[in-house]
């Protein structure tokens, strides 16, 4: 492993004033990079974790397909509570330590899925997850930028981007595979799980610390505020995450039972590879398409999804299973290409004094378009039915994606205007003859 003596920079002191703390061993940024993006990765490969097994836990406890999206929603109102309470606590007591206490809460949480009997039991874990997640997103996302050779913001975006649309659709297919051919289905999968985080916990307390300049930690609630110049921007990019986290929220709460439906098979495999069909093509479109001008992304991204949510709802109505496969790998492709498109618009019209506060009512949105879609999805699933439900919310889906493409599109910015030399102006003006000057 590649380490190297953690020193602070000349002219610095410790939070003691007393003069640089004791070398210790610590990894190089290179390798805390790699860390800091698997932890990203693995606490969105945590989210998925729990969805091949939603149908047992239904079977098990009896609870209706309303609660089993409250279920997933919490998860998601957990998230934004730590957004919007903590989000700045890795600026003010470092991000070693918010990283080690939200992958300690993380590996916690995986402890109260493998001992829960009951519903109760299945909502505190996913509440602590989503609160934990909240906190390991915020931090690693400052770090990964901090730690980036070059600060690159649009190459961390990137990462940011593969890392979590890789880890959800991984998480889905290793529990699917775990639960479908191995023992102890309703354990063996958060096993791995409390494993995998547990590698990452001992990796960050060897994690150099980025924030030199630390404070108390003081929670409180943030009030996102968006800068007048930002603000086209920014609807831009809250319709294209609304129109694709919408996508991922419907798909992890109901999207198991809608496949089980569709394939006429109650295998935990097929929900996991349906799952991942989504969420694989959306990473390595975003690593196909990263070089495309954002607003270009967005705008052909979001045809995409569009055309993929129109071949999802032509599957609902008449139960086509190939159908409803293309369609995830459309959708997913152009959800990938579209939300990374829209955040890169985004992120360069933010004034750098603004970024933190911008970005934080960004993610707002975006997991507030996770939780609100799966309620939504609950409301009407029980009285319209399974088929129906994705009819009526994939159309939407659909619809709002063609108007963020039409916007995207709209706001790109002009083609600029030849310059023409001075000299080429003026012989352009001059009578043609036919014959050089001499």
């Amino acid at each position: 492993m590649n380490i190297r003596p953690l020193t602070l920079p000349a002219g610095r002191l410790d939070r003691t004033g007393t003069g640089p703390p004791a070398s210790r061993r610590t990894l190089s940024p290179r390798v805390a990079y790699a860390l800091v993006a698997a932890v990203v990765g693995l606490a969105l490969f945590a989210s998925g974790t729990p969805s091949p097994l939603y149908g047992t836990y239904q079977s098990l406890w009896g609870f209706s397909p309303f609660v089993l999206t409250l279920v997933y929603a919490i998860y998601a109102l957990g998230v934004l509570s730590a957004l919007i309470l903590a989000g700045r606590a890795s600026d003010e007591i470092g991000r070693r330590p918010v990283l080690l206490v939200a992958l300690a809460a993380l590996m916690g949480s995986t402890l109260m899925f493998i001992v829960s009997d009951s519903v109760v039991w299945l909502f505190a874990a996913r509440a602590v997850q989503g609160l934990a997640t909240g906190l390991a997103l915020g931090a690693a996302g400052a770090a990964l930028l901090e730690l980036h050779p070059r600060r690159d913001a649009a190459a961390v975006g990137l990462t940011n981007g593969v890392a979590s649309a890789a880890g959800l659709g991984l998480g889905v297919l290793v529990s699917s595979v775990l639960v479908q051919f191995l023992p102890a289905p309703r354990v063996l999968p958060y096993v791995v799980l409390f494993a995998l985080f547990a590698i990452a916990f001992a990796g960050a307390i060897r994690m150099p610390e980025p924030v030199v300049s630390r404070s108390r930690l003081r929670l409180a609630p943030q009030r996102p505020s968006i800068p007048p110049t930002t603000r086209r921007a920014f609807r831009l990019a809250g319709l294209g995450v609304i129109s694709s986290w919408s996508v991922t929220g419907l798909f992890l709460s109901l999207g198991p039972a809608f496949a089980g439906s569709l394939f006429h098979s109650a295998d935990h495999l097929v929900i996991g590879v349906s799952v991942f069909a989504l969420a694989g093509p959306a990473a390595v479109a975003q690593l196909a398409f990263r070089r495309v001008a954002p607003l270009v992304g967005a705008a052909f991204g979001s045809v995409a999804l569009a055309a993929g949510m129109v071949a999802i709802v032509i599957a609902a109505v008449t139960s086509s299973s190939a159908l409803y496969l293309g369609g995830l790998i459309v959708g997913g492709a152009g959800f990938g290409v579209a939300f990374l498109g829209a955040l890169r618009a985004l992120s360069e019209a933010i004034p750098s004094e603004h970024r933190a506060a911008v970005l934080s009512a960004f993610y707002i949105v975006a997991y507030a378009s996770l939780s609100l879609p799966a309620i939504l999805a609950g409301v009407l699933v029980t009285p319209l039915g399974l088929h129906p439900t994705f009819e009526i919310l994939g159309s939407a889906i659909a619809a709002l994606a063609l108007l963020v493409a039409f916007e995207a599109w709209r706001a790109r910015k002009p083609a600029q205007p030849v310059v023409v030399a001075a000299g080429q102006q003026l012989a352009s003006r001059l009578p043609h003859t036919g014959q050089s000057a001499a």
